[in-house]
């Protein structure tokens, strides 16, 4: 057993996954985000890595109480299935021990900053996260606090102190840093699941828009220009007269 809880964001229920089986159910979408959340319960309670070979779709179904569901599910790829088993694809980004660890440890942090204790974040930092802390040389330095460890999200913004920091160091312009840009970079990054401090993130967009200009230069490499018609042709010897030889 994982526990007695599981992580849930709020923008879950405006995400369009949960328009498309709303569609394909004909139910309320705010009665598709229930039904999730029973599903997501059952797999955190029964499995230990959200892979199930014993149960099936129709038993899932009916705990549901709609026929389809787990195939629509499938549909928005937040369900698969394989030779008969079912799994849930990023199961430990929300459920699970990892997960529910990563929360409480973003909560003491989120607490310890409340309570004005900057000292004492650290503390509330596992280890891999002081690691990371202790290689950033900006850790000390900016106005946010460049430790805290997060999950990608659309919405995230980078710092700009963080950024200007960053992309001056890498010869980045600021005006590369488009909108465009910082979507691409979560939309890229948010599937994922993955988690790093502020100042990793940024790090990691710095590199994104870097080599994306370092694409786009390379595409747009010009041939070299035709010779012009009055530079001489090596194929005629008019270029030579003039030219006195010495015997």
């Amino acid at each position: 057993m994982a526990g007695d809880w599981i992580k849930f964001e709020i923008t879950t229920m405006d995400k369009p996954e949960v328009a498309q089986i709303a569609d394909l159910a004909d139910i309320d979408p705010d009665a598709v985000v229930g039904k999730l959340m029973r599903i997501w319960a059952w797999f955190d309670q029964q499995t230990e890595k959200g892979n199930a070979p014993s149960v099936s779709k129709k038993l899932l179904d009916r705990a549901v109480g709609v026929t389809g569901f787990c195939d629509h599910m499938k549909s928005v790829g937040w369900m698969e299935e394989c030779d008969g088993r079912i799994s849930l694809p990023h199961f430990d980004r929300h459920n699970g021990k990892t997960a529910k660890n990563r929360a409480l440890t973003a909560k003491r942090v989120a607490s310890h900053k409340t309570k004005g204790n900057a000292g004492s974040v650290t503390n509330a930092l596992p280890k891999e996260e002081k690691r990371r802390e202790d290689q950033n040389p900006l850790s000390a330095h900016e106005a946010v606090d460049p430790r805290m460890p997060s999950e990608m999200t659309l919405d995230w913004a980078p710092d700009q102190k963080l950024l200007k920091t960053y992309a001056v160091h890498s010869g980045v312009a600021l005006n590369l840093f488009t909108e465009e840009a910082r979507r691409a970079f979560t939309a890229h990054y948010e599937p994922r699941g993955q988690v790093n401090t502020q100042a990793e993130w940024v790090q990691m967009l710095v590199k994104w828009v870097l080599n994306d200009r370092n694409r786009a230069a390379a595409s747009n490499i010009r041939p070299f220009p035709a010779r012009q018609s009055n530079e001489p042709d090596f194929d005629d010897t008019s270029w030579a007269d003039g030219l006195v030889v010495k015997t």
